[in-house]
């Protein structure tokens, strides 16, 4: 008996540490959905979300296409949350991936959008994993990337040491062989990048 009520209490905190982090993104950020609709998402498209965590943006880019998307995250229990919120809503495009971007093996040229939110700080290398996300991507797909500014300013968010600064990540997409679309500054601390996969030839 006692043993049962451990295991849940381990739940329960896990529970609040996902809603505590959903409150938090939706306060810092404009909500999933608005990012989103903004997104050259269409209907057939196939869509990755390289930092699933509990969903956040990997339900409602489910609801905006038909085709599949792919979520992708090492930890079994943030995917089974993506798993039976997904139930609660009807989707069955979702594909669940328990893995690292470093080791991400999704078929090459097969993927329209990538959504890496709050996630390329925590890669051991930035560059295989923008490689990995640019070797899946069609040409012509797209790549949103969502992270903390390197900014001594702002106290909150991942440690200073850990983050990579819009102009970093710039240039490693720049690097990679990707295109830079645009940069949006989302509030003081939070910045995304569009990059696309162009085709190499003029």
């Amino acid at each position: 008996m006692n043993h049962m009520h451990h295991h849940n209490q381990l739940d329960q905190n896990f529970l609040n540490k996902i809603s505590f982090l959903d409150s938090k993104q939706r306060e810092r950020l404009i909500p999933p959905e608005a990012l989103i609709s903004q997104m050259q998402i269409q209907k057939n498209h196939t869509l990755l979300d390289v930092g699933a965590g509990s969903g956040f943006f990997t339900i409602p880019m489910a609801e905006n296409t038909s085709s599949k998307v792919y979520a992708m995250d090492p930890d079994r229990r943030m995917l089974s949350v993506i798993e039976d919120r997904a139930k609660e809503k009807g989707l069955t495009n979702i594909e669940l991936i328990q893995d690292y971007i470093e080791n991400l093996s999704i078929q090459n040229n097969s993927i329209d959008f990538v959504m890496a939110s709050l996630i390329l700080h925590e890669v051991s290398s930035l560059t295989k994993a923008l490689s990995n996300i640019f070797e899946v991507l069609k040409t012509g797909g797209h790549l949103l990337c969502l992270e903390y500014e390197k900014d001594d300013l702002i106290i909150e968010g991942p440690p200073m040491a850990i983050r990579i600064g819009s102009e970093e990540l710039e240039k490693a997409l720049s690097f990679i062989g990707f295109k830079i679309v645009k940069k949006t500054k989302i509030n003081d601390a939070i910045y995304t990048v569009l990059a696309v996969k162009t085709d190499s030839m003029p």
